[in-house]
């Protein structure tokens, strides 16, 4: 159950009436990957609440870890994803053409990671400028893509350092990063100062729309603070004297928001408008649009139990795919673990060799499916379903299937 004794206080708008949606319990940091050394040591958990403020429309978590504990060491690596790497290079060049950026623009990226976005910018003679607070993450940007990098939490105090140096950027980007932000209202106060009086911010976030209609409960852990509907984040810039000008819903990580962002002098578009207009309809400005979710969770999870060990009963050999930080709240909060599943693959070298947090899966290469050849693969990662089966088809023409979560059970 939700502690109802502690009164936390809405990240946008303050406000402290804030209604309980859906209890997780407590769960480890789901990128906090286990080293072999660290398996015999307890781990760290934190309550996992999920609760919508009335006053502003936003669904948050009512936890607050510490940025440093999260994102000082960071292990997920956004080059690794070709899907994601292809979303960057589609909006970059559609940014340059469209703002007509040349050697004498800046773009900005908060949360830049490995400079898998900045780097579509750079090539065209762009200047540009990484801010991610990750050490090793941005070591291997500056070192191996040659993109200028602080390694520094962006927010009001670092815009204004950048304003004084004479900095102004034409285009900021941040890519899945708002949800993560602690000090939400200093994050998008940075962004007033930073950007250029005509300049854009263009914003992605999971749409929570999307997280409520397909059961993406594995989307919420202690790193997603936020989930945004239009509504409650054309609230949160409005306060900071921006608009969102116009809105795009694009499929990437199980639906996301893309948000141009301008100074309040513009006027939002139309498909801002029919968007809000949309969810008021819909009542997402209301917590009963959000009751029944935690049913309809436990509903799935008892479909994928049931699934698993009539499989595992039947003799046959289970693993997953994909050591993301959505894969160690489904297997924690499911309850499926060794028992189950013989091990877990993952694409990036930085996860293999580790342990999945909690149910302390190992975790290998993906070439392990090949050399094992495990009858059912549990795809952890079904927001990048299309790119995993496309790289698996040999897999799959010798007998293996993949077993697809959600938004419900499917065998593939």
């Amino acid at each position: 159950m939700i502690n109802t004794k502690i009164k936390p206080a809405c990240r946008s708008c303050g406000h402290t009436g804030l209604l309980p949606v859906l209890s997780l319990g407590s769960m480890p940091l789901a990128n906090a990957l286990l080293t072999p050394e660290e398996l015999d040591k307890p781990e760290e958990i934190f309550p996992l609440d999920v609760v919508f403020c009335p006053e502003c429309s936003l669904v948050q978590i009512t936890e607050t870890v510490p940025p440093q504990k999260l994102f000082g060491e960071y292990l997920y690596f956004s080059s690794v994803s070709d899907t994601v790497v292809q979303n960057a290079a589609e909006i970059t060049k559609r940014l340059i053409s469209t703002r007509h950026l040349d050697n004498n623009s800046l773009v900005v990226e908060p949360a830049s990671n490995d400079g898998y976005l900045l780097q579509f910018y750079q090539q065209k003679g762009i200047r540009v400028l990484g801010i991610e607070p990750a050490a090793n993450i941005a070591k291997v940007a500056r070192e191996e893509k040659g993109i200028p990098t602080l390694c520094e939490f962006f927010g009001e105090k670092l815009a204004l350092q950048l304003r004084e140096r004479g900095e102004r950027a034409d285009v900021i980007h941040g890519c899945n990063v708002l949800a993560h932000v602690a000090d939400t209202n200093g994050f998008v106060q940075g962004i007033k100062i930073l950007l250029k009086d005509n300049g854009v911010a263009v914003i992605e976030v999971p749409y929570v729309k999307d997280l409520i209609d397909h059961y993406e409960f594995d989307t919420i852990y202690h790193e997603h603070l936020c989930y945004f509907s239009l509504t409650a984040v054309d609230r949160l810039f409005r306060r900071h004297g921006l608009i969102v000008q116009d809105v795009e819903r694009i499929p990437i990580h199980g639906g996301t928001l893309r948000l141009f962002v301008t100074h309040d002098t513009e006027r939002p578009g139309s498909n801002v408008l029919n968007l809000l207009d949309e969810e008021e309809k819909a009542g997402m400005d209301r917590i009963e649009f959000y009751r029944s979710f935690g049913q309809r969770v436990e509903t799935l999870k008892s479909s994928l139990r049931n699934t698993l060990f009539k499989l595992k009963k039947e003799g046959k050999r289970l693993a997953a795919y994909g050591a993301a930080a959505k894969g160690t709240v489904l297997l924690n909060y499911f309850g499926i673990g060794p028992d189950i599943l013989d091990f877990v693959v993952d694409r990036s070298p930085y996860k293999q060799g580790r342990y999945v947090p909690g149910v302390r899966l190992p975790i290998y290469p993906i070439e392990k499916l090949q050399q094992d050849k495990p009858d059912y693969t549990l795809l952890l990662v079904w927001n990048i379903a299309n790119e995993v089966l496309k790289q698996q088809v040999e897999y799959q023409r010798e007998g293996g299937k993949f077993i697809v979560p959600i938004p419900e059970v499917e065998i593939i």
